[in-house]
Parts: C-alpha cells; sequence; structure tokens
C-alpha cells in the first residue's frame, strides 16, 4: 500500500564521493553506526559546481539512504568525521509517500541511540 503519512518522519540522503571506496566507507559507516537502513551507490556521477569562486567538475559516487529524519544531523556528523572533502555534500530530502512497509522497515532498521 502506498500512503503518504507513512512517510512522515523518514528522509533520502544525498552525499557525494571523490572515489567509489570512499563512498563504500561512509555507506559501512553509517549502516554499522545503525544511522541508516539502506545506502544505494551509483558510480560515475559527473558533477559541476562552483568551488572557490572558479567553475570546476568532477567525477564522483553518489550515496542514498534512507534514514529517519531525527537521524539526519547524526548523518551529516557522521560524514563530516569520515568525508575526504572540506565541504562534503550532504542535503536531506523528506519522504512525502512510499511503500509502507518499507518506510516502517527503515524505522526498524535505524538506531536513535
Amino acid at each position: 500500500m502506498i500512503t503518504g503519512s507513512a512517510g512522515a518522519g523518514k528522509s533520502v540522503v544525498f552525499v557525494t564521493a571523490a572515489t567509489r571506496e570512499e563512498a563504500e566507507k561512509i555507506a559501512h559507516l553509517l549502516l554499522e553506526q545503525r544511522k541508516v537502513a539502506c545506502v544505494n551507490i551509483v558510480p560515475g556521477v559527473h558533477s559541476l559546481f562552483w568551488w572557490q569562486g572558479k567553475l570546476d567538475s568532477a567525477q564522483e559516487s553518489l550515496l542514498i539512504a534512507k534514514t529517519r529524519t531525527s537521524l539526519v544531523p547524526q548523518v551529516v556528523d557522521l560524514v563530516r568525521g569520515a568525508h575526504s572533502y572540506t565541504l562534503p555534500e550532504v542535503i536531506a530530502l523528506p519522504i512525502v509517500a512510499g511503500n509502507q512497509d518499507y518506510l516502517e522497515w527503515i524505522d526498524r532498521e535505524t538506531d536513535e541511540g
């Protein structure tokens, strides 16, 4: 069943990493700490961005993590501590609807402690 209310309190967190290895390291850290229920790693993302006043680009890996919204600050802190970038991208978007069983699974597989 797809429901809007079950999405309340859940977020998708996007993180870019310099390499596939760094992405794997960050994903394992987040999962082992039970701060996310699942991480997808998308290799070969071509990023274009402004950095220190100049247009720049990089080949990166994208992490897509699913978690409770209440855990996002802890996810941000863990990523910042493990990331090679001075200013890592860590952004969260709310999940507004989805498979209720999956959204409940996110709660079961994450730990606020």
